[in-house]
């Protein structure tokens, strides 16, 4: 079967693309998604972001053992299911800092700055406050206020305030500097997923086609050009014009190592014949490693309380007649921006407050309320790979992030975990705050909290970087996102970011689609 575009894979940057591609009615568009349908509510209802982490459309993978995290591995949660990420995210909406994409044109990716990107940001978004210089109205995607503050959300940024950390009341615009509430993927008190914004209003052309459960084995490759996909029961797809891959930093490298495409050892190593050598594919992996304060609260401040049958059964009922409530929270809708490098170029620790204990898989419940505070290191100077464990398409791939081989990493790591305790222990916090129950009073030295980091830290979910763009050797794609050294591919998501962004990488990843789809209608 034959199609202008075949696109690998439904997830944010693939919707997008599909749906902007498909707007040209002469052009055929096909989208392959290696995941089921999101039609379940979860997926619809923004609290249901807590039962994502815990496995539901969800690849199921894990890291290798960490060895600068005693040896520990991670549960690294990547969706499978149609609007990948998006669909199953805490649907923050940040860009990013503006600085972070001056840098990737000082890297020599020109088109790539703020003042390029700023314009496909802004198409993107239906934003709830109106338009100004930083936002959009009219696009697909809905960006909102969260619906569901509680007492503690004032009282956090108040804690905040007395270290000298500043209010800021909208993170996406001149400064990403302070706490404040995230802007939301949402609409009318739903997740604007890439697959409800761009791709449900798309689904009815008939130059669209949508394929679920769709397994690729392999990418075509003949004669040096790059003709389409074979799927996993050896039917062959081909794109007459070209193929474009939208899998993620994980799934992205792993198709083209599969497909014989990347460093030729490693190919060699696992019984797959190269044939192209690309050393940079499945290198420059880029994650944020997260490491949090969990407080037991002094009464029911936050939403721990609707765990329970009755109170769940109470919170969806509200939310069916209002659109408003617990299931109305993103659950981490609260935090901001701040140093741990007080010479840093912008702030580069990110906070997320929790309105719970124990919401992401793996971590901690309290038996009483308690407040979760997220702090991660924005800008990780180690790097690890994604590598295949096998020949076998359906094997789980190596993905090891290398958290930490940077010593600096850790350094910043900590004293970011360091600056979320003192926030927590504030004055404004007395009335909300108990106690702090991890990492616990008793551990303080930069050894104890190390050791609390490896039997705690999580991802972010924020993996980039393993199909970089660039001019070097080491670089996958060029900077208008061609595979260098093969013809009819283009990698279009998180992958290509040459250095991770300062904040949540949904928001860019959808971006980079629109961006995208511009460069493939000029060619």
């Amino acid at each position: 079967m034959s199609y202008d575009y075949i696109v690998i894979g439904g997830g944010s940057a693939g919707c997008v693309l599909a749906a902007r591609l498909s707007e040209q009615e002469d052009l055929k568009v096909l989208l392959l998604e290696a995941g089921g349908s999101d039609t379940n509510i979860l997926f619809r209802w923004p609290a249901g972001f807590a039962k994502m982490t815990k496995g539901i459309a969800s690849w199921g993978w894990s890291t290798t053992p960490q060895k600068h995290l005693n040896n520990r591995v991670l549960r690294f949660t990547q969706a499978k299911v149609i609007g990948g990420g998006s669909s199953i995210n805490a649907q923050l909406y940040n860009r990013g800092n503006s600085l972070d994409f001056d840098e990737w044109r000082q890297k020599g990716c020109e088109g790539w700055s703020y003042g390029d990107v700023l314009p496909y940001f802004k198409r993107a978004e239906d934003f709830e406050r109106g338009a100004d210089h930083y936002h959009g109205t009219g696009g697909p995607l809905g960006v909102s206020d969260p619906r569901a503050s509680l007492p503690i959300c004032e009282a956090f940024f108040a804690a905040a305030g007395e270290l000298g950390i500043p209010l800021n009341s909208d993170m996406n615009a001149a400064s990403q500097d302070g706490v404040g509430y995230y802007q939301l993927a949402q609409k009318n008190g739903q997740r604007s997923s890439a697959a409800s914004a761009y791709l449900k209003p798309a689904s009815l052309r008939k130059n669209l086609t949508v394929r679920k459960n769709a397994n690729v084995a392999r990418l075509i490759v003949e004669n040096g050009r790059i003709r389409g996909a074979e799927m996993l029961d050896g039917e062959k797809l081909y794109a007459e014009r070209e193929t474009i891959l939208t899998s993620g930093a994980i799934g992205s490298p792993k198709l083209l190592l599969q497909s014989g495409i990347g460093p030729a050892d490693h190919l060699l190593e696992i019984g797959i014949k190269p044939l192209h050598n690309l050393p940079g594919v499945g290198s420059n992996l880029q994650d944020h490693l997260d490491l949090f304060v969990i407080s037991e609260c002094t009464g029911d401040h936050t939403y721990d309380k609707y765990g329970k049958l009755h109170w769940a059964a109470w919170a969806g009922l509200h939310y069916l007649l209002t659109r408003n409530g617990p299931v109305a929270s993103a659950l981490f809708s609260q935090g901001g921006f701040w140093y741990a490098d007080e010479n840093a170029r912008s702030a580069d620790v990110q906070f997320h407050l929790g309105l719970g204990s124990g919401i992401e898989a793996g971590v901690a419940r309290m038996q009483n309320s308690g407040v979760t505070l997220n702090s991660a290191y924005m800008r990780p100077r180690s790097r690890g790979t994604v590598r295949l464990a096998s020949a076998d398409p359906n094997a789980a791939p190596l993905i090891d992030p290398n958290y930490w081989s940077d010593p600096y990493d850790r350094e910043m790591s900590l004293r970011g975990l360091r600056l979320a305790r003192e926030i927590m222990s504030q004055p404004a916090l007395r009335k909300f705050v108990k106690n702090e129950h991890l990492p616990g009073k008793s551990k303080s030295s930069d050894a104890e909290l190390f050791h609390y980091a490896c039997e705690h830290a999580k991802t972010d979910h924020h993996p980039v970087g393993t199909c970089r763009m660039g001019h070097d050797d080491m670089a996958v794609v060029t900077p208008d996102l061609k595979l260098r050294g093969l013809e009819g591919l283009r990698i279009c998501d998180a992958s290509i970011m040459p250095n991770i962004t300062t904040g949540n990488t949904n928001a860019p990843t959808i971006m980079i689609a629109e961006k995208a789809a511009d460069l493939i209608r000029r060619g």
